[in-house]
């Protein structure tokens, strides 16, 4: 399949996990979904983009994105995509120019100079802007998209993120990450709204999914989670909670957990009327709600505190 871009070979051991193969069972429908489209003539079918071109930057072809587009169908598929940046780079210009130079400029660059980013890559803030502008060109082919980097001090160049389209896939994916702490990185907040950060106004953090993070992570959503749970009206349920946060946060669910519990202004209320005090008890038909004797916490300050 020359002259088209080519993904990673499934088979090849890579840090974590020890190749792609490892994470796909047996039975996983992903597999009858790659031999099915493998067998059909998309050039028969109507499918522009199948015969290679000579020239030019090599395109994707129709196989894969068919492939993309079937697996995030079932509402039960999780799909990972690896890719070189500079491929996306190279192919917004034309599919969507507006979203690349809304995320280039906070760099000082330009859409019709990227040759100006080779010397950015290594830099947090680029990491920033790179997941904003992954995240925005790939959230429309799952509910759950990860939008983080393969961990590359000298230069975050290729990522490998993950689709779903149930949050406890994202959930377990988020704590996958954090058992493989520094495999992948992500830069701006920890906590939830982990994409709204600006470089021009806000001080991010380079997130490891490490101890350290942890830490800054759940300071974070001590702040976070009662605001979020206000804009609901004081009570939510635990798993309309997580269906609202799985995007936003790259967060172990413990530490979510734990920060519901530690909150002197929130209460986790079992369907029979009882509290839950653990943060390892607590279950999706639980309810998340502000006590109605506060404290003094900072609910009221401004959103754009620590974004």
């Amino acid at each position: 399949m020359k002259r088209f871009v080519e993904g990673m070979d499934r088979g090849q051991s890579t840090l974590f996990p020890e190749c792609l193969e490892d994470w796909i069972d047996e039975n996983n429908p992903v597999r009858v979904i790659d031999v099915f489209v493998d067998e059909l003539d998309l050039g028969e079918l109507g499918f522009d983009g199948v015969a290679r071109e000579a020239t030019g930057r090599p395109s994707y072809h129709p196989s894969i994105l068919l492939k993309l587009y079937i697996s995030t169908s079932f509402s039960s598929a999780e799909v990972f995509y690896t890719f070189a940046i500079s491929s996306l780079l190279a192919f917004l210009p034309k599919s969507n120019p507006a979203l690349l130079a809304k995320h280039l400029s906070v760099l000082g660059v330009t859409a019709t100079d990227l040759s100006a980013l080779e010397g950015q890559m290594s830099k947090n803030e680029w990491l920033g802007a790179a997941e904003r502008l992954v995240f925005e060109a790939f959230r429309s082919c799952a509910q759950f998209v990860s939008p983080f980097s393969i961990n590359n001090p000298d230069g975050w160049r290729y990522w490998l993120i993950h689709f779903a389209n149930n949050y406890r896939a994202r959930q377990e994916y988020n704590n996958v990450l954090h058992q493989n702490s520094s495999m992948q990185a992500h830069f701006g907040r920890s906590g939830l709204n982990m994409l709204a950060f600006d470089p021009a106004h806000d001080e991010g953090n380079l997130y490891l999914f490490d101890v350290s993070g942890r830490k800054r992570a759940k300071e974070q959503l001590l702040d976070d989670i009662p605001r979020l749970v206000t804009e609901f009206g004081d009570a939510v349920g635990i798993n309309q909670f997580y269906s609202s946060i799985y995007n936003m946060t790259p967060a172990h669910m413990d530490d979510i957990h734990a920060a519901m519990i530690e909150n002197p202004d929130l209460e986790i209320v079992t369907e029979a009327g009882g509290g839950r005090r653990r943060h390892h008890t607590i279950r999706p038909d639980d309810t998340l709600r502000m006590k109605k004797q506060r404290t003094m916490f900072p609910l009221f300050l401004s959103s754009s505190k620590d974004q």
